[in-house]
């Protein structure tokens, strides 16, 4: 089966109002990873904290592609997909306070963003833990006859763990309407993926399962949603799954635990260089898209909205203890 390289030469002729809204995306996931980084060390959010920085073209791209119906499944570094799917802002920040304003009643914090509302199935923190669940959101669509198409997010350590076989093979055999989206930020945590995989073109596994598969440059936003369109009109009118690879990289380390000794600053650096929203920028200035009063207008707008979402988290209220049993045991005569 051949496996198509996408490249970055997309988009020409992007329409404006397009363009800014991928913009906008990208821009309001970067600040709204940074103010979480920086509530984190003041100590308003605890647990684990996965910052989705520098990979931030791949869930504005795809989401993008995908229609309301659609159910989208995110790993545990899933802030910027969540966001990019329509979850508020407010309802993310309040879920990571632990407050029960959250999407999640505060139950789930940073790795479990959940909204039924908008489709959109975790936030799950367990590596690979997505991937059977996509499957059966796909299994149970084809059974009702609708034609939607479920998209799953999962990193390239996920390629390593049995759900990953066993998903691929299971959409493979039942013909589901599945859009694996494997972001490659080139680390399984601390480990470099030409460290923990004997081949590195991640294609080559989901041909392997006689799924079709494309590989798109992640740091460029109009070359994924390119990618990200055809692969959900391929999935949506021939309902079989499609795998889609995008090679990003993650500019903070893993998490906020994260000595980060396994990579030098160097390539992080050079990655840096490759900023998916300053090469956007660019682009956009060069094209005459976008001007220097456009970008602070997008960024007062941006800081707007994480102003409130903050807001919104500090004034939410604790769950009482008396319903710490609630949603968790069942008990006979009660609602």
């Amino acid at each position: 089966m051949k496996v198509k390289a996408t490249s970055g030469s997309a988009g020409a002729g992007v329409d404006p109002a397009h363009a800014r809204q991928l913009l906008y995306q990208m821009v309001r996931i970067r600040r709204f990873e940074e103010k979480a980084a920086e509530l984190y060390t003041k100590m308003k959010i605890r647990g684990f904290l996965h910052l989705y920085i520098g990979e931030e073209a791949v869930a504005a791209g795809v989401s993008a592609a995908l229609e309301p119906e659609d159910a989208s499944v995110g790993t545990y570094r899933e802030h910027g997909n969540a966001l990019a799917r329509g979850i508020s802002a407010g309802a993310i920040m309040a879920e990571m306070y632990g407050k029960q304003e959250g999407c999640s009643r505060g139950r789930g914090g940073s790795m479990h963003i959940f909204d039924d509302k908008t489709r959109f199935y975790g936030g799950n923190a367990i590596v690979g833990g997505g991937l059977p669940l996509a499957v059966g959101l796909a299994l149970a669509d084809k059974m009702q006859g609708k034609k939607r198409v479920t998209c799953c997010f999962f990193g390239d350590g996920a390629v390593s763990e049995g759900e990953f076989h066993e998903s691929m093979n299971l959409a493979a055999l039942w013909n589901l309407p599945v859009l694996f989206i494997c972001e490659n930020n080139l680390y399984a945590m601390g480990t470099a993926l030409e460290r923990s995989q004997s081949v590195t073109d991640l294609t080559r596994k989901a041909v392997s399962y006689r799924i079709a598969a494309s590989a798109v440059d992640g740091m460029d936003v109009l070359a994924v949603e390119a990618a990200a369109n055809e692969a959900v009109n391929a999935v949506r009118s021939g309902q079989k799954p499609y795998f889609l690879e995008c090679r990003t990289y993650r500019f903070r380390a893993h998490s906020m635990f994260d000595p980060e000794l396994y990579r030098s600053k160097a390539e992080v650096d050079k990655w840096k260089k490759r900023c998916p929203i300053d090469s956007f920028v660019k682009r956009l200035k060069k094209q005459d898209l976008l001007s220097d009063g456009d970008m602070e207008k997008l960024e007062r707008q941006v800081a707007r909205e994480i102003e409130e979402a903050v807001a919104f988290a500090e004034n939410g209220t604790w769950e009482p203890v008396e319903d710490l049993t609630r949603f968790v045991y069942s008990e006979r005569g009660t609602t």
